[in-house]
């Protein structure tokens, strides 16, 4: 829980303002999350108090991607109807604390399932299932969730929203771009010429995989909390379930990509993209008959976002080593997009 070089936070600022608005004057110890590549996490510790600061990344030149006060906007009202989602406590818009905006929440603790997973877990197929019927299931409960009652009806505009989705992602991706990638921009024009209508409204994370999701140790079917939500909207609750889609790999992907840290291993060893998408249907009555479309839209959308981290390394934004290898994972997620479209199916 060590920070990372170059991303430390002035300790001495934190502590006095976090004194002024908390009314502790306790010594504060400041760790940083291991895990995460996009906002910064820390675990702050006031005396016995334990509460999480998230920030943007160092060297953040787009403020509207990494909005800390829209994400705690949303926080602050999704945590009063949706279990799962943190509490935000306070907001601080003062740059010359931490050299950004932040805000603090509370901590909820569970286990976060990168890689390997529990024994348990890898030794009883039906734990395996029920895990992720309990992931798919409240990945359904958040889309019926009434985000108009909620507050957050203006939170964005579901009309039209998939096509604005492929338009505003292919722009990232060539701003951001570093080398050629023909299966991936092969698939850009597959997307820009297959878009279907909205299948509906609802509020949608947007980034929901398994190292975002916090399981009860003590019964990994619960799920205690749901991460970083710098991505959400109201749109079209399919394309949520792509970018699920699109991080759950198969081992013909091979095994470099079968071992990114994403998910649980035994999981997608065990459990099909199919398997997902039944669940979903079972649990939300969504017709799922256009999935291609929104499993290479989220391959393709991953794909952005380990380019634009990539492009922050190579700009020397962050000397975060894992980052090195990222170009990698942009070209693996371009051929996967190309297969599926070239077999016609997930």
């Amino acid at each position: 829980m060590r920070v990372r070089p170059g991303e430390e936070l002035d300790t001495v600022r934190v502590r006095a303002y976090l004194a002024g608005h908390l009314g502790s004057a306790d010594e504060i110890i400041i760790e940083q999350f291991p895990a995460g590549a996009s906002n910064l996490t820390y675990l702050i510790r006031l005396g016995d108090a334990e509460y999480v600061l998230r920030r943007p990344p160092f060297g953040n030149t787009v403020k509207s991607a990494h909005d800390m006060a829209r994400e705690y906007s949303v926080l602050s009202k999704l945590s009063t109807v949706y279990t799962p989602a943190p509490r935000p406590l306070l907001f601080c818009e003062d740059e010359s604390i931490i050299g950004s905006e932040f805000y603090l929440m509370e901590r909820r603790k569970g286990l976060v399932i990168r890689g390997r997973a529990p024994r348990e877990m890898q030794e009883s197929p039906e734990l395996q299932t029920a895990v992720c019927r309990s992931f798919i299931d409240n990945l359904a409960h958040l889309h019926s969730v009434d985000h108009v009652a909620a507050g957050l009806g203006e939170l964005g505009k579901p009309a039209g929203y998939n096509g604005r989705q492929v338009e505003g992602w292919t722009k990232r991706y060539f701003a951001a771009k570093t080398d050629e990638w023909p299966d991936l921009e092969f698939s850009i024009e597959w997307l820009g010429g297959n878009i279907p209508a909205e299948s509906g409204a609802a509020l949608i994370h947007n980034d929901y995989k398994f190292d975002n999701v916090m399981l009860d140790a003590g019964d990994l079917t619960r799920i205690t909390a749901v991460l970083d939500w710098e991505m959400v909207t109201i749109g079209d609750p399919l394309m949520d379930l792509g970018t699920t889609l699109g991080y759950w790999m198969s081992a013909d992907v091979g095994e470099e990509l079968m071992s990114m840290p994403f998910n649980p291993r035994v999981l997608m060893e065990n459990i099909s993209r199919r398997d997902l998408i039944e669940m979903y249907a079972s649990a939300s009555g969504h017709d799922v008959s256009d999935i291609l479309f929104y499993y290479v839209f989220g391959t393709f959308k991953i794909a952005v976002i380990a380019q634009q981290i990539y492009a922050r390394y190579v700009k020397g934004y962050t000397r975060d080593e894992r980052f090195a290898s990222f170009n990698r994972f942009v070209a693996g997620l371009g051929s996967i997009a190309r297969t599926a479209l070239d077999r016609g199916s997930i």
